[in-house]
Formats: C-alpha cells, sequence, structure tokens
C-alpha cells in the first residue's frame, strides 16, 4: 500500500514538471528566451518634462514583464515639429507631440499611417478634437489637448456678466473706470475674431497650401470694409489697448488692464494677479454693419503622433495611447491645466468648474479650426496694424483689403 502512495506522489511530481516545462521554463541544456528590448524616443515641449517622465514609468510598469522598456525625452517644440521630422522621418522621435494643423503634411509626406482600429479613440475623444487630427476623415494622430483657443479674460471689479456680453460696452466701462481693454492686433490669429463670423471666408484649397479669401467682399452682406471700418472704432476708443500676451500680463500686473483677449496659459498668472476678482467668459460681440456680431476664434488641439518609420511601431503606438488616456489627460490638466480632448476628463466637474476652460469651452461654439497656409498670416497683420493705427496712410480701406487677399491667396 505504502509503495503504491509513493509511485502515485511520484507521478504527481512528475507531472507538474512537465507542466512547468511548457509553461516557459527552459529545460536543462536550453537558453532561457532573451526578453525584447524595446527603444522609443519621445518629442514633447520643454515645459512637459516632468509630468511624461511621470507617465513614461507608469507605462513601463503597466507593462512590466512584456519587454524591457528604454524611453528617452527629447525637447522639440510642438509648433515646429514639422519641419524638423520631415527633415529625417528616420531619425526623428517614434512618439512626438504636435500642433494639429501640421497634421495633413505631416500624413501628406508619409510621416504618420492612419490609426487602425480607432472606434475607442473617437468615441472618447470631443468631435472637434477628432476632426483636428484627421485628415479628409480618416484619422492620422491621437487627440491629446483641445485647448489652443482665446476667449475673454476681465476683472469683475469692472465688468458685470452683463458688460462683458458687448465689446462697446466693455469699452465704456473701462473708459469710466480709467483702465485698458486689450488685444493682440499684430497676430493675424487673434484678427480673425473680427471676420470669423460675418460670412467673410478664408480657409486651404484642396492643394493643401494656397489659402481662399473673402474678406475683401463687396458684396456679402458684411462688407470687408464693415469689418475694417469697426476695428477703426474699437481702436479710436481710449480704452482699447492693441498689445502683445506678454505686454497683456504686464498689464494686468500694474493695474492699467482690467481684461483682455488670450488663453489658458494665463490662467494661473491670471488667479495669482486678480484673486477672487478673476472672471472669464466668451469673446463679446462688437458693432458691425449696423448689427451686432459674435467675435469668432481660431482653434486648435495638441496631438501625439507616431512616426511611420519607427522600429517599433505597435510599442510606440501603445505609448501613444498611454499618454493620451483619459488617466493621463485627467494628470495632465492637474498638473499643467491643460484642457483635455478626452470628453469623460472634459466633462468632469473638476475641468468644468476652471474659468478658462469653462470659457473656451463656451467660445468653441463659435470657433472655427485654424485650417490656413504659410501665406496667411503677413499680409493679415500688416492690414491689421494699420486699423490699430488709426490708418495713418490714409488710403482707401477696400485698397487695403485687396492687397492683403492677393497676399493671403498667393501662389
Amino acid at each position: 500500500m505504502a509503495k503504491r502512495i509513493f509511485l502515485l506522489m511520484l507521478s504527481a511530481c512528475l507531472l507538474s514538471l512537465a507542466a512547468a516545462c511548457d509553461a516557459g521554463t527552459p529545460a536543462p541544456g536550453e537558453s532561457r528566451p532573451v526578453r525584447e528590448t524595446v527603444e522609443l524616443t519621445v518629442w514633447g515641449g520643454e515645459e512637459d518634462e516632468a509630468l511624461l517622465e511621470q507617465i513614461f514609468a507608469s507605462f513601463r510598469e503597466h507593462y512590466a514583464g512584456q519587454a524591457d522598456f528604454r524611453i528617452t525625452y527629447q525637447s522639440q517644440s510642438e509648433s515646429n515639429c514639422k519641419d524638423v521630422l520631415l527633415g529625417d522621418l528616420e531619425a526623428g522621435a517614434d512618439v512626438f507631440a504636435f500642433a494639429d494643423d501640421q497634421v495633413a503634411a505631416l500624413a501628406a509626406a508619409g510621416g504618420l499611417d492612419p490609426i487602425e482600429d480607432d472606434a475607442a479613440i473617437r468615441g472618447a475623444s470631443l468631435p472637434a478634437a477628432v476632426e483636428a487630427a484627421s485628415v479628409e476623415g480618416t484619422l492620422y494622430a491621437y487627440p491629446l489637448t483641445a485647448d489652443n483657443g482665446y476667449f475673454l479674460y476681465y476683472n469683475k471689479a469692472y465688468f458685470t456678466d452683463e458688460d462683458v456680453q458687448s465689446l462697446d460696452r466693455m469699452l465704456e466701462a473701462a473708459e469710466q473706470a480709467g483702465k485698458l481693454v486689450a488685444m493682440d492686433w499684430s497676430s493675424a490669429w487673434y484678427v480673425y475674431a473680427f471676420f470669423g463670423n460675418t460670412g467673410l471666408e478664408v480657409g486651404l484649397n484642396e492643394d493643401g497650401l494656397t489659402n481662399y479669401c473673402t474678406w475683401n467682399s463687396t458684396d456679402n452682406p458684411i462688407r470687408g470694409t464693415d469689418v475694417a471700418r469697426s476695428m477703426l472704432d474699437i481702436a479710436s476708443s481710449p480704452a482699447f489697448s492693441n498689445r502683445t500676451d506678454q505686454e497683456f500680463l504686464e498689464g494686468v500686473r500694474d493695474g492699467t488692464v482690467a481684461a483682455g483677449v488670450s488663453g489658458v496659459w494665463n490662467a494661473v498668472a491670471l488667479q495669482e494677479a486678480w484673486g477672487s476678482n478673476l472672471g472669464a467668459a466668451k469673446l463679446p460681440a462688437f458693432t458691425c454693419g449696423g448689427r451686432q456680431v459674435q467675435m469668432a476664434s481660431f482653434s486648435g488641439c495638441k496631438l501625439i503622433g507616431v512616426n511611420a518609420y519607427s522600429q517599433h511601431p505597435d510599442w510606440a503606438a501603445r505609448l501613444a495611447e498611454w499618454i493620451t488616456s483619459e488617466e493621463n489627460q485627467r494628470l495632465r490638466f492637474e498638473l499643467r491645466s491643460q484642457g483635455p480632448a478626452n470628453i469623460s476628463v472634459a466633462n468632469s466637474a473638476q475641468v468644468q468648474s476652471s474659468p478658462a476652460i469653462a470659457a473656451l469651452l463656451e467660445q468653441s461654439n463659435y470657433s472655427q479650426i485654424q485650417r490656413v497656409g504659410g501665406k496667411f498670416w503677413d499680409p493679415v497683420t500688416e492690414f491689421a496694424a494699420s486699423m490699430a493705427q488709426g490708418n495713418p496712410s490714409g488710403a482707401s480701406l477696400q485698397d487695403q483689403l485687396d492687397r492683403m487677399v492677393e497676399g493671403v491667396t498667393a501662389r
């Protein structure tokens, strides 16, 4: 009897040993399989380094045991990522952050491949962010933020909620208080605000490089000259100040500026300056062609791309998904105050309680994704400078509009 029990126990041990060998334990004389080493380079904004290193750490932890990861961060501005990457795609980063207006060029040059199985990304992201990451309906990148736009900041000590609905009323209130309302007319990005909701149009042609523009139209219900006259009226107010973003902040800090047009990147500085008096809202309406026109805005997103020439495309895609996950977009908002592209995070109480993000989302109803070619910027800036200075040359407004449009649409 004892012998039989011993044989049964021996058989069980042998079966367990065989199962262990089948499960991956190398048999005597065999070498253990070498685990894959995955080297990935990631480009991101300089200010994002600490956040990204934290995200890399959680990625390694999540996929521990599947590969050995060597993830290298390199500082690279999102604004000119395309130019650097296309200089040498094969030597470029595996994963990179970039502004959405570069997606078409990157896709056309072969730097980005269409994202396969994109249903989950589309379902989790704000529709505008999905549009920004797409070319002709095909998704090429992972939406990261949806906060690259502008809106109105104001000091509640000088303006009521009703005041900030009208630029005319804001200028009156500011003049009475001896304060200024600021906006940057040296940047064509902001100048779009006056033309965007008038029926006058600007955008990219089918070639993806040149522009069409009707800002000089004489037969639209609101003509180009109507917008020009409105800008001259605004500039003539003693309460209006044409100043850059940095000069706007300086005016807030020295107490001369009580309101201005800017974006979420200034939210912390303005909170420090105005405290509980900080207010934020959509842009106001302005008088144009005898009617009130809601000011428009350009909008944009930050995206995460995967280099089509990556040596580890599957792992690069997983890292891009990890960086843009709901959890990490929430972390990005908590640490960097950046507006999420993820629907759940954008609708969270924490995000909705941010005055700047709430104002940006309100303004998004009157915004357009920035899709213009390089010839747009300088002619519009030149025209706006003339309006800001009160048209010192005395030149015909129509002639100036025609010259601007000729420059914008140049091939």
